[in-house]
């Protein structure tokens, strides 16, 4: 398996270097050289397969020769022990669960796999791997569990002060041994940009041997295909042929994932991005302007991105045609008073409690389905627990609430932290004095 850049596609490299070195000096990120079309005979008998072997099917398609098939397996076998239910709420609606992994967000299936695809590759007495990793709320505590007490490895997680919940923020900040912590006075945007920074400065990667864990990393990306297609398998199960998946949206990497596992050959009709107020991306499949801004705090925390690094592998993975994009991916943005809309109404007519994400990407299916009836199911994902949004969520709703193991333990734990200000040189810094 190759990979070129998507600022150069004459650039090649491994998908080990690409692992190990997530975003290119150029400022791009990895993408296959070639996406591979899955058999269609596999698709037409998709459920037939639990999700490990789908996992294994289509990690082994994009990766080929990079890691055997069994080594594969058992890296798989490891990270994805948990499952992914789809639940219908009614006749033509469902909602995909991606929650019941160790740090109830759907980015355990990224986290997991990347770590231990870096643990496989990462030989005994080589140099400590530094990973990076900027979060704006479940990133961070699924990277975290994901490589705690892994050997040979050291996380360090950067996220914004008082802009994740109480339970992300002890997630983050409750483990010890090779996890440490750093709370920056600034915004997600802000974590993102130091870690984006040290990643491209020479001096400090010859002393430290540095790599991403954030969903800019093509192991990151790649594990979060099999649950779409898991899904699939499940509603073709049900009967069910033809699919609307709605995602709620912040960094683009979980929609971005989706695409990849449709351009494989997965049939989705199509996708539609949820977003909070932070509206890059619907402003620019509105206009074909794409134009950044800064990033406003939401109710829908983990989605507070004013500059989604992920869309760039959108834009590519469709050569840049934007009218291409909008024939398969569509968009709609919703303010804290609508999610909060949302959330009662998910309770109120279903008795689901859902986080302020999973009430974006309802909302978002909801207002597709009102404007594009048809024969389809309307699938949106659910992406993080409510447990972990309590502030967000009715007294009611919250009391509903069955916590996942271990969820009550947290704030028992000891709050182990760094606070650091918006200061590249500081963190920097931070970095060489604790190697």
């Amino acid at each position: 398996m190759k990979l070129y850049s998507t600022n150069n596609k004459d650039l090649r490299v491994s998908f080990q270097d690409a692992v190990f070195h997530s975003l290119p000096q150029d400022k791009g990120l990895y993408m296959p050289e070639q996406i591979p079309t899955l058999d269609p005979a596999f698709i037409r008998n998709i459920q037939q397969y639990s999700l490990q072997e789908i996992a294994f099917h289509v990690a082994h398609a994009v990766i080929g020769d990079a890691i055997p098939a069994v080594d594969l397996k058992v890296i798989i076998a490891d990270a994805i022990n948990f499952d992914a239910p789809v639940k219908f709420l009614d006749a033509e609606q469902a909602v995909l669960e991606l929650f019941h992994g160790p740090s109830y967000a759907f980015k355990d299936f990224g986290a997991r796999f990347m770590s231990r695809v870096m643990g496989y590759f990462s030989k005994q007495g080589d140099q400590l791997l530094d990973v990076l990793v900027a979060t704006s709320g479940d990133t961070g505590g699924a990277v975290a569990l994901g490589f705690l007490g892994v050997e040979g490895t050291r996380v360090t997680i950067l996220y914004p002060k008082g802009k994740v919940s109480k339970v992300q923020e002890e997630q983050l900040t409750t483990n010890g041994q090779n996890i440490r912590a750093l709370e920056v006075d600034g915004t997600f945007d802000d974590c993102q940009a130091l870690v984006k920074r040290a990643f491209n400065d020479e001096e400090l990667n010859s002393s430290l041997r540095l790599t991403s864990a954030n969903s800019i990393n093509i192991a990151r990306l790649i594990p979060q295909t099999f649950y779409y297609f898991w899904a699939y398998a499940q509603l073709k199960s049900q009967g069910a042929d033809q699919v609307v998946f709605t995602v709620p949206s912040g960094n683009f990497g979980n929609i971005g994932a989706g695409l990849l596992a449709y351009k494989m050959g997965l049939p989705v009709k199509h996708f539609v991005a949820g977003t909070n107020v932070n509206d890059t991306v619907p402003r620019f499949l509105q206009d074909g302007q794409y134009v950044p801004k800064p990033s406003v705090q939401t109710l829908a925390n983990a989605m507070d991105v004013g500059d989604p690094s992920n869309w760039v592998r959108i834009q590519d993975l469709f050569d840049q045609d934007v009218d291409a994009i909008r024939a398969v991916v569509s968009s709609y943005t919703y303010n804290d008073e609508e999610t909060k809309q949302g959330m009662e109404e998910l309770f109120e007519r279903y008795h689901y409690v859902a986080c302020p994400h999973t009430a974006i990407a309802y909302l978002a299916a909801k207002q597709y389905r009102k404007e594009h009836d048809g024969n389809y199911a309307s699938v949106f994902l659910s992406t993080a627990h409510p447990c972990k949004f309590p502030d967000a969520i009715s007294a009611e709703a919250f009391q509903a609430i069955q916590l996942p193991e271990g969820a009550s333990a947290l704030a028992e734990k000891e709050r182990l932290v760094t606070e650091i200000e918006v200061d590249y040189e500081a963190f920097k810094a931070y970095l060489l004095a604790n190697k």
